[in-house]
């Protein structure tokens, strides 16, 4: 489920069931000399957000970006996004980043850090494939938590 008004209306309706909140975060670089690769890592995590939603409809909800340049503070980030997400009656609370740094950051939630790939040149099936293929790389954190493992 996506972050809009009639997939939150379902949302409501079914809360019990939509337990878990995917929350992408994105850095974006704007230094020159790293501006191709965070638009590439920024692609990336979209596919790989829009895929996971597709496969999780009904279980997960999927925030829009949190986007973020490279000065911004990752630890001041994470105690908002901790603070402001608690809030919401998320059972589980799922990161998704392309950006190593948030490994070492504190959040109310599970952070998955996945490598960036560049899909720019790729054809469409094979960027299917790779983005099934990343699916799979995170399916066990995923279900982890959801087993209560």
């Amino acid at each position: 489920m996506n972050w809009n008004s009639k997939d939150l209306d379902t949302y409501f309706q079914q809360k019990e069931y939509i337990d878990t909140l995917l929350v992408p975060l994105l850095k974006i670089d704007t230094t020159p000399e790293q501006l191709k690769a965070s638009t590439s890592s920024t692609e990336f995590l979209m596919h790989l957000s829009n895929f996971i939603e597709t496969q999780f409809k009904g279980r997960m909800m999927v925030m829009p970006p949190f986007t973020y340049t490279q000065s911004t503070s990752l630890n001041e980030m994470g105690e908002v996004l901790q603070k402001d997400l608690q809030q919401l009656e998320f059972k589980h609370i799922f990161y998704l980043t392309t950006d190593r740094e948030w490994t070492d950051v504190e959040t109310y939630g599970e952070m998955i850090w996945i490598p960036s790939i560049p899909l720019e040149s790729m054809d469409k099936q094979l960027r299917q494939t790779i983005i099934e293929d990343q699916l799979r790389q995170v399916l066990p954190t995923l279900t982890k938590k959801w087993t209560g493992e």
